[in-house]
């Protein structure tokens, strides 16, 4: 895979690292760094606080070289010295409740551990940026499109999950199954403009 950039948030300076253990999760999510703030790391890190078992102390994102996302990382603190397997297991829970997609992993640097978790299924449609005619980039609108593709499929979702590449742009939607999302909007991107020359993968 041709890999070039990955971001990570800093970690608290004031952590002694020699505390607790880490665990990284590895989401399977084409989310922008903004939005994977809102739908992981703030959210996580509000419960594990509250639960007084950890912290979130960083996220990244892994690109490919067309800038296309691969995935996200969200590093966890755990407070206690030794890997607790309920705590694990509360991690993987909530992080599935907040939409984790199929083929997440959850690495425990402690021991070395794998461990893959996910549930819901992902749909990318890559539309055509550069061989539709002028007239359909002039009324072109991609979160317009994501919105309707929302609708058909049911699925409830605030953000919209993007990439503009040079001569594609990707939209990426999660649900629990991939089929459904395919059959619902399969007519849809058969006759809409926008659609024309579109390709259909499963990310998840």
């Amino acid at each position: 895979m041709n890999i070039f950039k990955k971001i990570f948030g800093l970690k608290n300076d004031s952590e002694d690292l020699n505390q607790g253990n880490y665990v990284v999760a590895t989401l399977n999510d084409k989310i922008m760094p903004i939005d994977r703030g809102d739908i992981y790391e703030d959210p996580l890190d509000e419960f594990l606080r509250n639960e007084g078992i950890g912290e979130v102390t960083g996220g990244g994102t892994m690109q490919y070289e067309s800038g296309e996302i691969e995935f996200c990382d969200v590093e966890i603190l755990l407070y206690s010295e030794n890997v607790n397997q309920n705590e694990i297991n509360v991690i993987l829970n909530k992080l599935e409740k907040l939409g984790a997609p199929k083929g997440s992993k959850l690495t425990i640097e402690k021991t070395g551990e794998v461990i893959e978790f996910g549930k819901l299924e992902g749909l990318a449609i890559y539309l055509d940026g550069i061989n539709l005619s002028d007239e359909v980039y002039k009324n072109s609108d991609s979160e317009a499109l994501a919105q309707e593709i929302f609708r058909l499929s049911g699925i409830k979702e605030s953000i919209v999950r993007y990439w503009q590449g040079n001569t594609e742009t990707g939209l990426y939607f999660y649900a629990e199954s991939f089929e459904d999302i395919y059959n619902a909007i399969i007519d849809m991107v058969n006759s809409h403009p926008e659609c024309e020359n579109s390709r259909i993968e499963r990310v998840a």
